[in-house]
């Protein structure tokens, strides 16, 4: 991924953090087949291993468990809020008119050896913790034991778990922090009206710069 200096992202609490708030990744392989892509709801373990373990699963009938070999290296996209970017949404294009067409954008870039796990306890407890995560939200959260037990074992039995240790992170946020502050806050007030959420994220770059410059 092509990062220029002033989109780097580098803090591993901050990379983690647009992880475990937009946990769906894209999985990158190249495997025995090839290149393939999966789309996979990850389980962040921050604090395992040097940079963070991923906890996932698939199902059995998808082959890139096969496909895969314990030890490989794989590839997993995290992507949070974006946004495309207007130019007449930047106060200085109204003065010079020079400005174009962009799009912002926060992604993790996250590298690691894969490690198959085949086997009913991993299985098991990722599952429990994933829907704990994920049911926490709702009025009534589901709970595993809300079905019939031998309905849960067939279907753990038709899912195989997939962990990723973490060997680097790779993090951009493209919120305009090469333009002016006050192009900033145009583009961030003008997001902030359509109800897209990345409007705080550049809204916060603009009063560190302004910051900065005071």
């Amino acid at each position: 991924m092509y990062v220029p200096p002033h989109f780097v992202e580098a803090r591993a609490e901050v990379l983690h953090d647009l992880i475990e708030n937009n946990p769906l990744g894209i999985l990158f392989t190249n495997g025995k087949s090839g290149l393939d892509a999966n789309h996979i709801p990850f389980e962040l373990h921050a604090h395992e291993g040097q940079q963070g373990v991923l906890h996932s699963h698939v199902a059995r009938a998808n082959p890139v468990w096969q496909d895969l070999a314990t030890g490989d290296e794989v590839l997993i996209v995290f992507r949070a809020a974006d946004a495309y970017i207007a130019p007449n949404w930047y106060p200085s294009k109204v003065e010079f008119k020079k400005q174009v067409p962009s799009w912002n954008y926060m992604v993790a870039h996250v590298y690691g050896r894969v490690t198959i796990r085949d086997d009913e306890r991993y299985v098991r407890g990722m599952v429990a913790r994933l829907t704990r995560i994920h049911e926490a939200k709702q009025a009534d959260p589901w709970k595993m034991t809300d079905s019939p037990k031998d309905y849960i074992d067939t279907m753990l039995k038709m899912i195989v778990g997939i962990e990723i240790e973490i060997t680097r992170l790779v993090g951009k946020s493209k919120l305009s922090q090469n333009k002016e502050v006050r192009d900033i806050v145009g583009a961030g007030n003008a997001l902030k009206a359509q109800g897209n959420m990345i409007d705080d994220a550049m809204l916060a770059v603009a009063a560190v710069k302004a910051e900065q410059a005071s």
